[in-house]
């Protein structure tokens, strides 16, 4: 049985393939460019030429991507994007049309000049990854499930803020199921505010296997609970320290205690360690967070969480974890689920998989609690 999982950031996406006849250690894994970043690369390029450009395809993740946009404009040189391409700039495309890019439509994209370059965005590209794994003579024909973790703002409504709206929506999904695999879901359930993940699901279509997508943060705190040290702890902090987003949950024998969401760009190591503090003891607020540019901040527990009990006060993910590279006031632990920082989303979405898709529960959670040992590569049949 073979899964494959991607984790798209920001920096990276990362893959891996996994297979039931190996232990999760020996799975095959890549780290690669992020789309976004592959995209924002692509454009530079198009920018130092003096080319016009158009982007098509879906919505996907920004940043990078639509810093590349803008800096094209403001260049002087044309691009196009068609409306689903532009929502990826922003989803309201009279912003998009203001920093200097014409939305056009599919129509329209058939007459411009042949020398434009085309550009296609979506965050999976299944055909390139199928590809990838060809030329190391491993196929793709026949998966099990693909999951695929993106970070989705969702589409929040003119005048209100997608802080805000991204955070009420982190909250719903605690309140209704109070567990980290609430923000997975198969191609078929995915709420309809959720663009993003709806454009993962879309770029998908005609993979012959049960697709499923989950937000990237809840899938590696998920994944970094399977640290060994980590699962150990009845009561935690887990944080995940994105290059955009850093997100904290406190973690307890019945579910989600507490969260909070800021932009990593915002804070330093003192501030990042007040709030995992009045995280812990049941203080930190949803406006102090909020007005301090973050998404917010909640607590459903307010018994305080005693830390540093068994040595280490926080666990941490993420690829920017170096930010508590010179601690002062918490001692973390760098989680290495199955050996590898790199992949705890991919562990993330695999826990989620065994949650969603009963047909993979048994052998996922056996391979997840480390009960059913695989094979060395060298010992297995074609």
């Amino acid at each position: 049985m073979n899964i494959l999982t991607v984790d798209v950031g920001t920096g990276t996406q990362d893959v891996f393939l996994y297979d039931s006849r190996l232990d999760i250690e020996n799975g095959f894994k890549l780290v690669l460019p992020s789309p976004t970043m592959m995209i924002h690369n692509r454009i530079r390029e198009a920018t130092r030429r003096g080319e016009a450009v158009l982007l098509t395809g879906k919505m996907m993740g920004g940043g990078p991507s639509a810093w590349a946009a803008r800096d094209h404009a403001r260049a002087g040189l044309p691009i196009y994007a068609t409306p689903e391409a532009a929502r990826t700039i922003d989803d309201e495309l009279d912003k998009v049309e203001k920093i200097g890019v014409r939305i056009i439509s599919e129509e329209e994209t058939r007459h411009l000049p042949p020398d434009v370059q085309r550009l296609e965005l979506k965050d999976f590209d299944f055909p390139l990854l199928a590809e990838t794994f060809a030329r190391f003579g491993i196929s793709l024909n026949r998966l099990a499930a693909v999951c695929v973790a993106v970070f989705d703002h969702g589409d929040s409504p003119p005048g209100v803020s997608d802080r805000q709206f991204r955070f009420d929506y982190l909250d719903e999904r605690i309140r209704e199921e109070n567990s980290l695999t609430a923000f997975a879901y198969l191609a078929d359930d995915i709420p309809p505010i959720m663009t993003r993940l709806q454009a993962v699901a879309d770029s998908a279509q005609g993979i012959d296997a049960p697709l499923l997508v989950m937000d990237t943060a809840p899938a590696a705190i998920l994944g970094a609970s399977f640290d060994p040290q980590v699962a150990a702890r009845r009561r935690k902090l887990v944080l995940n320290i994105g290059n955009f987003h850093c997100l904290a949950f406190r973690l307890g024998e019945h579910g989600i205690e507490g969260v909070f969401e800021h932009h990593t760009g915002e804070i330093d190591l003192p501030k990042l360690e007040s709030l995992l503090l009045r995280l812990a003891d049941g203080t930190l607020t949803h406006a102090e967070v909020f007005d301090d540019m973050g998404h917010g901040a909640l607590v459903y527990n307010h018994t305080p969480l005693e830390l540093g009990t068994n040595g280490w006060d926080v666990a941490i993910t993420g690829p920017r974890r170096a930010l508590f590279r010179t601690p002062e006031r918490l001692q973390p632990y760098f989680a290495v689920p199955f050996g590898d920082m790199m992949l705890a989303g991919n562990i993330g979405l695999l826990a989620a998989a065994a949650d969603l898709l009963p047909e993979l529960t048994g052998p996922l959670r056996d391979a997840l609690s480390g009960t059913v040992r695989g094979s060395a590569p060298w010992e297995m049949e074609a």
